[in-house]
Order: structure tokens, then C-alpha cells, then sequence
């Protein structure tokens, strides 16, 4: 691999791992390269705070000219599945990034294994047949020596025979577990002979019913790095502590100098009205709370690709955020402006009434249809334009018309002018209601010499409505998705019950809606600004002649001002 040279300009943006990995190449460490990993744990959909762990690796690979791996990290068939292992990789590929190889901790089961059979006969393990409770017991406290256990120095032959008939099946789940021989009385807790082997009887996703006895998290996780020759093995901030560990295994492991992979800690990702805990969103799915893994009001990432999130609104606001060493809480409307701002760009702008009444324009031709040019996106002008019909039959948004409406109300009352968006100006002169009191028509007039582009287009007029043709437009439903919880930090609400913070206006289904006929052509997942209303995308469950849409964001932040008046 190539030295690895960074401009001078690109030094002033470092973050502290950047750093530590261009200190190690300029050092000479591990041959000059750079290789990186990303180890989910196939239990769960990855969620936001997973995006920012696969944009440090694969963008630390990317960086300094090294490779990403993918493995995942298998050591628990209870509550792993095939399923999530195909969500994982979709979802790192949704981002934008590419692994150079797949691999499993369940690659090395007989690397560990063997590893452990070493550290028997060198006397730095034994098997200890108490129960779970007791060696919690025994393990002491941060100021207090842990109790050694009475099979601490059992016999090396005995405990190989057992952890040989651990694998063999011959044993019960908690019967007995293999533990390392290090300090019961270190003031790091995880030294304390930690367990390495555990009895699961449970099918493996890819060996089946081969191994009966499964590695631990700790004991596994380091190994695999250096199986593979990760050189920067990054997590979060919580694998602190568990780092003297990592490195102590990979002494007992490695036979030279040479080479040993370095593991660097940064923040994990919170964000305010939000849960990030794969057991609390696994309640979710499972009691209905949520439509499933990918609901729009989830965190995960498959649930923000849902929603209309952009993958490059994503990594954009973890840009912004950084890596720290630091944990603290980040504003989901920073979130929300990153994706606010990406859509601005690439969003074409179309028009839908979500809430429609009907305006007849009731000195328009009736019969008559014209077809009205508007801009794609005025922030990118090469995206060209498209038409809509404009016919004497509209619909309007409901809460654009009031009836008897206060002085600073610029929108349609009788005897008031409005822009409508792209065509002409029109004057309110009454409406019709039903026998319960209900607006079902809206009459108003319009000035055939105010056409967009013509000289008294120019007129000032304080007020522009949005719009579609009511025999031009199509049906659709429309999902307005808010935020799932009501408490800024939920995690921290220990006094209430979880059901207690969900917000129960988080999800409102509109299913009167009308949109303009372009949006017939859209695909799932494609993006538009609905004018004035927010950006929305087409939901997979979308088929022909039903159209549903999801809101990603409305056009600002509405959400900050709510809970001020609250």
C-alpha cells in the first residue's frame, strides 16, 4: 500500500481519530496501512447512531487509501437471524459506502476456541460451576477485592476434559462456564476473571448445531481483529473500560511486535426525542406501537430511508455533529434541518391539497383546460419544468379560506384578492355550505389579464395559494409523521412508564388527498416539495391508482415553537 499524504488544508479539519491514525502512519506502525471494520451484532436493525459508527470506518478506509471491512460479530444464535444480517448490508450500501470484505466472528469460532485451549494448559483459565449469581457475588466492588472462586485452580486436565464436553453438549445452559485467570483484585472490575465461554443451545445462523459452547463478546471481538489485521479497531464511548481487556487478550494471542490492532473510543450518537436502545425499539415493533422496523417514526436507518430521508442528509449531519470523547445529547431538529437542506436542492416542487374544499372560478370558461408551465426547482434551474392543468374547478387547501377572517388574514376570504401559484389572480365572493354548517364550495372570479409573465401579473398582492385542478388531479393519501416520543430525553424519564412518553399525535393519516397528475410517474421513494406544505416521499406501499406519501419534514421547524407556548 501506498504512504498516505494529507494537504495541509485537509489537516485544519481533523477530528481526534484522524489524528491518532495520520500520528500512526507517520510512525510506521503496522506497515503504514490503515484498515478498518464496522462489527454490528446481527440482533436488530441498525438505527442513526450506527450511521455515524459506518461513516468513522468506512470514511477512516476511505481517508488514508485502506479497506472497511464488514463482520458480523455472531457469537449469540439466540438472537441473531439471517434477516438482519441482509437489513445491515443494505442499509451500509444505502449510505453509500462499500466493504472490501464480509466476514464473521463464527469465521474464527475454531481460532477461539483453540485460543482458549492455549489459555487452559498455560494456566490463565479455568471452568467454574457456580452459579451466575454467585461469581456476581464474588466479583467485589471498584474498592473492594472480588472472592476468588473455589475451582480457580482446579486442575489443567479437568478443566479441558469439561470444556471439551461443554461443546460436546454433554452440559445444561449455566451449568458451567469458562473463565480467564487474570486479577480478582484489580481495581478494573472486567479483570476480574471474566467469563469467555458460555453453554448456548441454540442453532447457529451459519454453523448450525456444530458448537455448543459460545465465546463471549469481550474474548471475541479483539481476537477478530487481529485474525483479520484491523490496525484502528474504533467504537463507542462505553468500550472504554473494556479496552485494558481487548489489549490484554491480544498480548496472550499475538507472537510478535510487528503488529496489534489500536481500539479508539468516540461519543455515540443521542439525539433528543429519541430511544437509540435495540430493546426498547425491538417493544416497539413487537407490540404494535409501530408499523414495523422501517416505520417512519423510527430511528432506525431503514425507517429514515423510509421516511424520505437522503443518505447524503445523513452523513451531512454527522459532519456537522463530529467525533468527540465526550457523550451528550444532539437536537433531532439539527437532524431535520440537514435533511431540510439537501431536499431543497434535489426536491422537484409539485402541488397537493391535502385537506381539500373545492373553488369554482365561476367566470372562467367552463370546458376550458390550459396547460401552466412551472420550474422544477428554482434552486436548480437544469431540472427543467413540467405542467399542470388549470380548469374551472380547483381544489384548495380548507384552512386557506375563512369566512369571516380577521384584518392580517392574507389568505382567501369574500371581497379579498389572492395569487393563485403560477396562474392568476382571483377574487373571493362567496361560498356554500351544507346542512350541518360545513364549507363545500368556494366562488370567486378571476382577472384573465393577470396571468403569470403577463404586466398586470405584477399587481401587489399580499397572499399566494397552492392548487391543483379538481378533474386533473389524483387521489392519494398522505401520512403526516411526527415525533414518536414527547420527552426531549427519554432514556433519562426513569419515573414513567415507556408507553406513557410515546406522543400520540405522531402519526396522522390523510386519505382525502389530491395531488397533481405529474406525481402519477413517481417511483417509491422519490422526493418532492409539496408547496408551502413540506418535502414528502412515495411510500413503498404505493401501487397504481393509489398513491401514498410520507412526510420526511415539514418546510420549517414548527415542532420548537409548539413546545415553547406549551
Amino acid at each position: 500500500m501506498s504512504d498516505v499524504k494529507v494537504s495541509e488544508e485537509g489537516k485544519k479539519s481533523l477530528n481526534f481519530i484522524e489524528s491518532i491514525v495520520e500520528k500512526d502512519l507517520t510512525e510506521g506502525k503496522n506497515s503504514k496501512r490503515v484498515q478498518t471494520r464496522f462489527p454490528p451484532e446481527p440482533n436488530g436493525y441498525l438505527h442513526i447512531g450506527h450511521a455515524k459508527a459506518i461513516c468513522i470506518d468506512f470514511g477512516i478506509a476511505e481517508r488514508y487509501n485502506g479497506v472497511c471491512n464488514l463482520r458480523f460479530d455472531d457469537t449469540n444464535p439466540v438472537k441473531e437471524d439471517v434477516e438482519y444480517v441482509d437489513s445491515i448490508k443494505e442499509d451500509i450500501q444505502w449510505l453509500g459506502f462499500h466493504w472490501n470484505e464480509i466476514y464473521y466472528a463464527s469465521d474464527y469460532f475454531q481460532q477461539l476456541w483453540d485460543f482458549a485451549v492455549k489459555l487452559i494448559k498455560e494456566g490463565k483459565a479455568y471452568i467454574d460451576e457456580q452459579s451466575a449469581e454467585t461469581i456476581a457475588a464474588q466479583k467485589g466492588t471498584p474498592t473492594q477485592a472480588g472472592v476468588e472462586s473455589p475451582y480457580r485452580n482446579r486442575p489443567i486436565e479437568e478443566s479441558l476434559d469439561l470444556f471439551k464436553r461443554m461443546n460436546e453438549g454433554e452440559f445444561e445452559e449455566g451449568r458451567m462456564i469458562l473463565r480467564a485467570k487474570i486479577d480478582m483484585a484489580s481495581s478494573n472490575m472486567h479483570f476480574r476473571d471474566p467469563i469467555i465461554y458460555r453453554i448456548i443451545k441454540h442453532p447457529h445462523h451459519r454453523t448450525g448445531t456444530d458448537w455448543k459452547a459460545y465465546p463471549m463478546y469481550d474474548f471475541a471481538h479483539g481476537q477478530s481483529d487481529f485474525f483479520e489485521g484491523v490496525t484502528h479497531s474504533i467504537c463507542t464511548l462505553e468500550f472504554e473500560v473494556h479496552r485494558p481487556l481487548y489489549d490484554y487478550f491480544i498480548d496472550e494471542l499475538k507472537e510478535d511486535d510487528n503488529y496489534r490492532p489500536r481500539q479508539i473510543e468516540f461519543n455515540r450518537l443521542n439525539l433528543t426525542y429519541t430511544v437509540m436502545s435495540k430493546r426498547k425499539l425491538l417493544q416497539l415493533v413487537k407490540e404494535g406501537l409501530v408499523n414495523g422496523w422501517d416505520d417512519p417514526r423510527m430511528p432506525t436507518i431503514c425507517g429514515f430511508r423510509r421516511r424520505g430521508y437522503t443518505s447524503q442528509s445523513v452523513r451531512n449531519f454527522i459532519d456537522k455533529i463530529g467525533y468527540t470523547k465526550y457523550d451528550g445529547i444532539i437536537d433531532v431538529a439539527l437532524l431535520e434541518h440537514a435533511v431540510r437542506e439537501d431536499l431543497n436542492k434535489i426536491a422537484p416542487r409539485v402541488s397537493a391539497v391535502i385537506n381539500p374544499v373545492k373553488l369554482i372560478i365561476t367566470n372562467y370558461p367552463e370546458g376550458q383546460v390550459e396547460m401552466l408551465e412551472t420550474v422544477n426547482n428554482p434552486e436548480d434551474l437544469s431540472a427543467g419544468t413540467h405542467e399542470i392543468a388549470f380548469s374551472r374547478e380547483l381544489y384548495i387547501e380548507r384552512e386557506d379560506f375563512m369566512e369571516d377572517a380577521p384584518k392580517k388574514f392574507f389568505r382567501m376570504t369574500p371581497g379579498q384578492e389572492v395569487r393563485l401559484k403560477s396562474s392568476y389572480i382571483v377574487k373571493c365572493t362567496g361560498c356554500k355550505k351544507d346542512e350541518n354548517g360545513e364549507i363545500v364550495e368556494i366562488y370567486a372570479e378571476f382577472d384573465p389579464m393577470t396571468k403569470s409573465g403577463m404586466p398586470d401579473s405584477n399587481r401587489k398582492i399580499k397572499g399566494t395559494l397552492h392548487w391543483v385542478s379538481a378533474a386533473h388531479s389524483l387521489p392519494a393519501e398522505v401520512r403526516l409523521y411526527d415525533r414518536l416520543f414527547m420527552a426531549e430525553n427519554p432514556s433519562e424519564e426513569k419515573d414513567k412508564d415507556f408507553h406513557e412518553l410515546l406522543n400520540p399525535d405522531s402519526l396522522t393519516v390523510l386519505r382525502n388527498c389530491r395531488v397533481e397528475a405529474e406525481l402519477a410517474k413517481a417511483k417509491p421513494y422519490d422526493h418532492f416539495q409539496f408547496q408551502r406544505l413540506g418535502y414528502f416521499n412515495l411510500d413503498p406501499d404505493s401501487k397504481e391508482g393509489k398513491l401514498i406519501f410520507n412526510r420526511t419534514v415539514s418546510l420549517k421547524d414548527t415542532w420548537t415553537k409548539v413546545k415553547d407556548k406549551s
